[in-house]
Parts: structure tokens; sequence; C-alpha cells
């Protein structure tokens, strides 16, 4: 070793600087550098260093060194121990196992859900204003319960309600809502005959014991049953003596039966099955059940003790039931929830005489002012005429509007004017109300009363369903972002831009007030139609729009779209630390539930941002 090099080793080590000494050790053996770095590494008050092996020897010079002390020794470099960057200087830190007690102390993280919608604070507010904040997670995201009502007697397993529009609900998409647990509210932008046929749809859909079966007489040709089947959507249909239910049965017809039978004016008693299997009447629904799943058969006729048709049990509701485990029935006949929409002119009375005879469960008042006399008079004259029937009257953005619907008779609310996608009514009419701030304070007033409120309008992601929940709504409505739905009306077609989209437009855009086909049986095209009765504008000469028609996006089918929106909803919950909408309503009341508002910066910063391109896929 040269001469200077050794000297300089051993002035370090005489000078028993332990930090010196362990400086050379930890960059040795940490970092198990070679003789040759660390013969080019340089670091303070040390010149080229010495040998390896020379390196690890420690003479005796040095007593206060041992094997112990290298664990102890602090680093030289990142140890905030012998660091002058310290996190509060001159001042010690508490015992980390006091910090529960410490939180006590502090003032509570964001904002109420009061001082939040204090619209002479923050004015009014919008979804994308605020964010929910975080809470403890004590669960899995499985164990929350989506439970709420919709009405004051009639409950949903999912809070997720689809708009009574012509481009968004029909018999098949209030099918499928209700079988995800939701409810579909069928538009009334058509004949009140077409109405009540796809109500009745929707009831005869699934069911436990169908109650009032399509049934065919001896007499019905295979053409006749063809037609049938392409009608109900369904073939399996029971054959009595008179063609009636309560007569004898004689036989059943199955899609097998008339698929392939070469002459179409053939009686279907030709080709239909006699040797069949029964339950006696009164046979409970688990009982029946039990015989249809041990018959192998797929439908199971209920008789009484003449052999007279009384019900009928079909094997294909039993595989609904295993698909489908949160659809919303009556608990007594097993029948899917309906709801439809209707006006509040003379004529909706005679609509809703249909639509009850057709086995409608709720009824929503659709008008986009509901404080209005028209609607007070529709109320009471529908609870003293369909005692049976709930309605839901809207819509309402402020207190004084729920106020007047509440003392007629309600059942439910429904909140929000000029929010939607497809609506201008703000713009245009320059009336209505933030839906943030419109949910609040219309759902706290009615919930003195027990009255469940829909927030309609504004959603556009799973986000928006959460914030109109935790504002006090117990379900949502959406329209633009399931008209894009294969079970939405309408067919889709090519974009200029060569995207898959569908047809969608507000009810008070020219299209929806100007479809004839809404008018038929009225004087003109304007009598009868949704779009002109929901505006108040049925004897307007000049009719001014206050929606718009476009295009959205293909989203496949509800039957997955839904239960990403569900999924997303429990994880979001069980991010607040809530583990049912109950509970959720319960901690915002009390304010254990904090918000916080967001700035315009804030909202860019909760977005997709920084990025080159992205693909956007929400679920798989």
């Amino acid at each position: 070793m040269p001469v200077k090099q050794s000297a300089r080793y051993h002035a370090i080590l005489a000078r028993r600087d332990p930090h010196e000494f362990t400086t050379l050790l930890e960059f040795a053996f940490s970092f198990s550098l070679s003789w040759e770095k660390l013969a080019s590494t340089r670091r303070p008050r040390t010149s080229t260093l010495v040998d390896l092996p020379l390196l690890i020897t420690i003479p005796p010079t040095l007593p206060n060194i041992k094997e112990s002390n290298f664990a102890s020794m602090p680093l030289s470099n990142g140890d905030l121990g012998t660091s002058t960057a310290q996190l509060t200087p001159g001042k010690s830190a508490l015992d980390f196992s006091l910090a529960f007690d410490a939180l006590h102390d502090e003032e509570k993280d964001g904002i109420d859900a009061n001082t939040l919608l204090d619209s002479k604070i923050n004015g009014g507010l919008t979804y994308n204003d605020f964010l929910v904040l975080p809470g403890y997670i004590g669960f899995a995201a499985s164990e929350v319960a989506l439970d709420t009502p919709v009405t004051k007697r009639i409950s949903l397993k999912t809070p997720l309600v689809s708009s009574p529009m012509d481009t968004v609900t029909e018999h098949s998409m209030a099918i499928h809502m209700a079988l995800l647990g939701g409810l579909g509210v069928i538009h009334h932008n058509c004949s009140a005959e077409d109405q009540a046929e796809m109500v009745r749809k929707v009831k005869r859909f699934e069911n436990g014991f169908i109650l009032d079966p399509v049934v065919l007489s001896p007499k019905t040709t295979v053409s006749e049953a063809k037609q049938l089947k392409d009608k109900w959507g369904f073939g399996g249909f029971p054959v009595t003596e008179n063609g009636t239910l309560r007569s004898k049965l004689v036989g059943m017809v199955t899609t097998r039966d008339i698929q392939f039978h070469p002459t179409l004016s053939d009686p279907v008693t030709t080709v239909m099955s006699s040797d069949l299997v029964t339950a006696p009447y009164g046979t409970t629904l688990l009982e029946a059940n039990d015989v249809l799943r041990k018959s192998k058969k797929g439908k199971l006729p209920i008789v009484d003790s003449s052999h007279n048709l009384i019900s009928l049990l079909s094997r294909s509701d039993l595989m609904k039931n295993l698909h489908y485990p949160l659809a919303s029935k009556l608990p007594h006949s097993k029948q899917l929830i309906c709801a439809a929409a209707i006006g509040t002119r003379p004529e909706d009375k005679d609509r809703l005489r249909k639509l009850a005879d057709a086995g409608l469960d709720i009824v929503i008042l659709d008008s986009s002012q509901g404080n209005s006399i028209f609607q007070v008079e529709m109320i009471k004259h529908i609870k003293a005429n369909h005692p049976d029937l709930d309605v839901i009257g809207g819509n309402v953005v402020t207190k004084a509007q729920a106020a007047s619907l509440i003392a007629a008779g309600v059942d439910g609310l429904r909140i929000g004017m000029g929010s939607g996608s497809a609506c201008i009514t703000q713009e245009v009419m320059a009336v209505g109300r933030p839906q943030a701030a419109s949910v609040f304070n219309v759902s706290s007033f009615a919930a003195k009363f027990g009255v469940p409120c829909i927030a309609d309008g504004g959603i556009q992601n799973v986000g928006h369903i959460v914030k109109g929940l935790a504002l006090g709504a117990s379900t949502v409505m959406m329209g633009g972002l399931l008209a894009g739905t294969s079970e939405s009306p309408g067919n889709y077609f090519v974009s200029q831009e060569g995207r898959l989209v569908k047809a969608y437009r507000g009810m008070g855009s020219i299209d929806a007030m100007e479809d004839k086909k809404a008018g038929a049986g009225g004087k003109d095209k304007k009598s009868g139609n949704a779009g002109t009765a929901r505006y108040f504008s049925e004897g307007d000469r000049l009719l001014v729009a206050q929606g718009v028609s476009g295009s959205v996006l293909d989203r496949g089918s509800v039957t997955k779209f839904v239960p990403y929106l569900l999924a997303g909803l429990q994880h979001s919950l069980q991010d607040i630390g809530v583990k049912s909408l109950g509970e959720l309503r319960q901690e915002v009341r009390e304010g254990k539930v904090r918000f916080e508002l967001r700035t315009v910066s804030a909202q860019a910063e909760g977005n997709v941002h920084g990025l080159h391109s992205f693909d956007k896929k929400l679920y798989s």
C-alpha cells in the first residue's frame, strides 16, 4: 500500500470516529462494491480507499467499536435521527398509540351535508362539484346491502330505475330492470292500448303461479298458436274445453308441438300433449316447484277437483329465479313489479284504468313541473279510484313543490328539472335547479313524512349514483345512461365516425312532441302525445323545444351494464365505510359522512390526465 494512503487510513482509525469507520464498512458491505469501485470513490474527509481485505481487518486500537455497535450506529445518509431535516423542528413527536386520542382534539375533515348544500354559502351545486370523503373499511364490498324503498309500500333490491322515455323504456327494458332488482317505468308516448299491452308483457314474463295464463280452445289452429307465440314470446299454452280459465283441462301445446307441423290449419288438438302432470289446487309454490322439478315438464297446470284449470307454473321461471336472485317481485304473486307513466289530462284517467286492468303496480305522473292543480287533482283521483296503486308525483326541485304533492297523498317523489342529458329546460326557460341541491333539499323534507324520492337526471356514471343516494334519494332514475343498451327501444346504426350508436331524444324535443304514433286516436298529432303533455304544450300553435335529439354509444346489454353499476356502488359504499343505503342516509344526516367541495382544478385532477392516449374500459 502506498505510504500516503496507509497514513490517511490509519489517521481515520486513530480518530476513533465510529461514523467515519462505519461509513467505510456500510459502503463496502451494503452495496457489495468491488475494490476497483471503492478505489475510485471519494467520500467526505477521506481519500482513495484501501484494499478491501485491509478494510475488513479491525485493529485492536478501537476498543469502543464492537460488533453490536454496527446495528445501532446511525446511517450517515438518510438517517432522520442525525439529520437537520426534521419534520417538526423543536417539537417532539407524540406516542403513536395516542393517535385516536389526539384525533378528538382535531377539527373534522371536510364539511357536513348541510354546510355543503347551503346555497347561501356555496350556491347551487351539481354532482361534479363535490366528493364524499372515505371512511373505514371493515367489511367486504359484497356485504353491502342495496335494498331501498321506491314508494311507501314497495321496496327494491337495487336502487336503479329506468326513465319513462320513448327511447329508453318499453317492456323489454322494464322486464330486465325488474329481473336485475330495479324498476323500469314504461313511457306513455304511445296509445293507451299499446302501453297496457307492454304492462301485460312485463307481468306475464315471470310469475310464481300464473293466474291469468293464455288459454287455447280445441278449435284454435296451429297457425293461431304460432301467432300467439310471436305475440307473447313464449309457446306453452294450456288447452281447455271452453278455451277459458276454470274450464276442464284437455291438453298442453308447446313450441316443439307446433314448430314443424306442416298443416297450419289443423286444430291444436292434433298436436297437443294430453299426458299431463298436474298439481291440485291449494298446492304451495314450494311444493309446485318441487313437482315441476321432478316431472321434467316445461309447464305445471294447477287444477281443482273437477280437473278445471286454475293457474299455471313455468319451468323457465324456476331458471330465472336461479339467474336473477334479486328480481323485483310482488311477494304474494311472484310477478315482476311494473311501473308506467301517465300525464295529468282528463283522457289519462281512461289510460290509467287500462293500465290498472293490465296489472300495473306503480304509476308515475310525468310532468316537467309537478306543482300544479292538474297533478294534485290526478293524485286525489288515483287514491280514490285505484287505492291499490302506488303513485309517484313530480317532477319537483323545491320543498314548496314537494309539500303540495305530499299533502295530496303521493307515495313517492321524482326530483329533477332540467338536469337530464337531453334536456334544455334550464337553458330555454331559465327555470330549474342544479341537481345536487334539488335532491338534498327535497329528500330531506320528504323524509319527514316517510316519502321516498327518486333522483331523476344528471346521472352519467357510478359516482353520480352514489352522490344522489348520499344526498337522500332512495333511488336514481337513468335515461341516457341506459339508452344505448340492447334492451332500449330502437335500432342501432353506425355514426359518421364509424361507431355503433342508438338514437336518444329528450321528451321535450321537437321529434318527441311531433311523434304521430303517440297521438293515435286523438284529434290531431299533439293530442295524446307524452311530450306535449309533459311540458303543457297541447294547445300551443308553436312548439317550444325543451329537449334535443341525438344518439348515444352502444353499451351492450343491461344484464352486464347494470351489474357493473351495482358492483361499483357496493365498492363506493365500502370506501365510505357504510354497509347499506339506509346507513349511508343516516350517517349523512348525523354528519358522520363528510364531503369536500371540488374546484375546477380538483375536478381536472380527479379525471384522466397527463396521458398521451388511453382506453377507458369500464368493466369486463
